[in-house]
């Protein structure tokens, strides 16, 4: 399976407690709930067609506690989110829980990185991650997220965690495809390209 990350992000690169004021507060976050104003039709449009493509999905603690807290009881079988998450394998990666009562819901307790392999080498055509930044940033300097899907909106916050902190294995990506939503939302689509190439301007003067 292909290992995809989709994850909104603020301008300034945050992305945490993009839903709701009490999502996710730590560290002191106070600005949760930054994405809902920029909510427009294609959240549902994207988020629809990109869940369908769905054979599993890959969940951090955090990220799978919210949506467990949630998704479950959305019943409608026309929410395409819902029925996705809802029905397929959720793979949670965690030390702390004791247990995960979501259908059909799994735990990875150690060493998260062969068990990744391990999954994207099974039949099936995506192994969905959605938010979950502390299992992302590990995955993506390990070089195991073959696409990213980034939703970036136009604010700036100025605090917060970021997908891309300092501290990062260095890491070039390909842009393979961008739009711009109507509130003014872009997404873009990456994959990575190998380490980053340098050169020196002053070489030309």
């Amino acid at each position: 399976m292909k290992l995809t990350l989709t994850t909104f992000l603020s301008l300034d690169g945050v992305m945490q407690g993009p839903g709701t004021p009490t999502e996710d507060t730590a560290g002191g976050f106070e600005q949760g709930g930054w994405q809902v104003p920029y909510a427009d039709e294609a959240l549902e449009e994207y988020g629809g067609r990109w869940f369908t493509e769905a054979d599993a999905f890959l969940l951090g603690r955090r990220t799978y506690e919210i949506f467990a807290a949630y998704w479950p009881a959305v019943t409608d079988p026309d929410n395409v989110v819902a029925t996705r998450l809802n029905a397929l394998p959720k793979y949670v990666v965690s030390t702390t829980l004791d247990e995960a009562r979501w259908n059909n819901t799994s735990l990875i307790r150690t060493d998260p990185v062969k068990e990744v392999e391990e999954l994207k080498g099974r039949p099936g055509r995506e192994l969905q991650i959605h938010g979950s930044g502390v299992l992302a940033r590990s995955l993506l300097d390990h070089g195991l997220i073959d696409e990213l899907r980034l939703w970036t909106y136009p604010v700036v916050l100025g605090g917060g965690a970021r997908l891309f902190e300092p501290g990062r294995v260095p890491t070039a990506l390909r842009l393979v495809d961008s739009e711009r939503t109507g509130s003014g939302c872009v997404i873009s689509v990456y994959r990575p390209a190998g380490r980053p190439a340098y050169g020196d301007f002053t070489r030309d003067a």
